[in-house]
């Protein structure tokens, strides 16, 4: 019998396991009870500096603190938002009380690297791109009511809400979604509630061909559940509406919320509405590393399902220094599966918007990236690596129509008119650019990129965004 060959990666069951809170000196004396309790996590999530230090105590080294206070005030594009949930996924393993002993772990780890960005993780020649928008995906031109984005043919998106019990550093909506920053001041909705709800449903009502509805925000975890399910049984009476995907990033984040049995019971009531009349309510998440699917999340996710949910789905996004590995991929799929019955769905390359590039990675590594994935998941479980190209939406990172790599140039093509284009005969010949971040060019092509920006650089030689 032969043996078994070596294979690039080796397959590992993941066990969901929970990080104990009381190793950080802040949470010695959190009790089980307040630890899942929505409301605590909540009324406890750390907002600046100040208070992760009161977390970490003397963990943490003051460097760590100066560098997360300059890119607070130099470099961030969102709040600072963590629950006491994410906090404790990052430097999981770390038990020791020596003091400065989470500094170098805090540095390393991929939950910290983009819930937590500080100034070094930064690129310091190019920490945006020069074509970086703030609403790199051109969303709200594609509003058809306020927080109704109609991009696809068949699909629209509602933004119910613009805030979230946490934020991403890389958030695709920073230009909506949350407070305020030194650097970004942020869009607001200027309708109220009831009046841009009322707004995209009448749109909805009057657009049959719109088929499949995803609800998100922001995240619908911070609306009070009573909205988002007289929200969802209003779609549900519309008759061109086949699928609803409710999205929160919560079930990572703030697993408790979506245990909450007020919670539980409605999504039953809607699933229940759904089922006789042939629609699919599924669930969308976004984890980013395997440590995050502890056995909170692992738990909330089961409880998720028992309600009679299509699926539970998760949208990673690629992140240089995060999941940008085999490895880091696979394992996060397989954490995924073996632990909490999430599927893996898609992984988007990080968007061209503001202070990204540190994150961003080049359609060619995507494409190795996906290449490298195949083989190891069943078929339905693989994850499929996407660019949300500007001006035409999720592409298959091996769509690409034509690709420059001396410059970093790739070319798309769509295959539908949006209401942007609609009377636009030439549209479906027209191809659109995106642009990988400068420094994973080769010389010749970071020459190019230099040559024609020098104006736009400051006396120190830095790029402005």
């Amino acid at each position: 019998m032969s043996s078994i060959p070596h294979q690039p990666y080796t397959y590992r069951r993941h066990e969901a396991e929970e990080p104990d809170p009381r190793r950080l000196p802040g949470w010695r004396a959190v009790t089980d009870e307040e630890w899942n309790s929505a409301q605590w996590q909540r009324a406890h999530c750390v907002k600046n500096a100040r208070q992760l230090r009161e977390v970490t105590g003397n963990l943490l080294g003051d460097v760590f603190f100066a560098d997360l206070e300059r890119d607070q005030r130099e470099r961030a594009t969102m709040s600072m938002l963590l629950t006491p949930h994410v906090i404790n996924t990052i430097a999981p393993a770390v038990m020791s009380h020596r003091s400065g002993q989470l500094t170098d772990a805090y540095y390393e780890d991929p939950v910290r690297r983009y819930m937590l960005p500080v100034f070094s993780d930064r690129r310091r020649d190019f920490p945006s791109h020069p074509y970086a928008q703030r609403d790199s995906l051109h969303e709200r031109e594609m509003w058809s009511a306020e927080g109704l984005t109609h991009r696809y043919p068949t699909k629209a998106l509602v933004e119910l809400v613009a805030t979230c019990p946490q934020y991403c550093g890389h958030c695709t909506r920073m230009d909506l979604v949350g407070n305020s920053t030194a650097q970004v001041e942020k869009l607001r909705f200027s309708l109220r509630p009831q009046a841009r709800v009322a707004a995209v449903l009448d749109y909805l009502r009057a657009t049959p061909t719109v088929r499949d509805v995803v609800v998100s925000g922001g995240d619908i975890a911070n609306l009070p559940w009573p909205r988002v399910e007289a929200f969802v049984t209003e779609l549900l009476e519309i008759e061109s509406v086949r699928d609803i995907r409710l999205a929160s990033k919560a079930l990572i984040g703030l697993p408790h919320h979506w245990t909450d049995p007020a919670v539980l019971a409605g999504l039953r009531r809607l699933t229940a509405l759904a089922r006789p009349r042939g629609v699919q309510i599924a669930f969308h998440t976004h984890a980013n590393a395997a440590q995050q699917i502890t056995s909170s999340v692992a738990a909330a996710s089961r409880a998720l399902l028992e309600t009679g949910l299509r699926d539970v789905r998760n949208q990673a996004v690629l992140l240089r220094s995060v999941n940008d590995s085999t490895e880091a991929l696979l394992d996060l799929s397989f954490a995924l599966l073996d632990s909490a019955t999430i599927m893996p769905y898609y992984v988007y390359m990080c968007d061209m918007i503001p202070g990204s590039e540190h994150w961003r990675t080049s359609v060619a590594e995507a494409q190795e990236l996906q290449h490298s994935i195949m083989g190891y998941l069943p078929g339905f479980a693989t994850p499929r690596v996407v660019c949300d190209v500007p001006y035409v939406g999720k592409r298959w990172v091996h769509q690409v129509s034509d690709y420059d790599r001396t410059l970093g140039i790739s070319y798309w093509a769509k295959n539908y008119r949006t209401r942007l284009d609609a009377d636009d005969e030439k549209e479906l010949d027209r191809l659109y650019e995106y642009h990988d971040p400068i420094d994973t060019l080769p010389p010749e092509g970071q020459r190019w990129w230099r040559s024609r920006l020098m104006d736009r650089a400051d006396g120190n030689g830095v790029v402005r965004a």
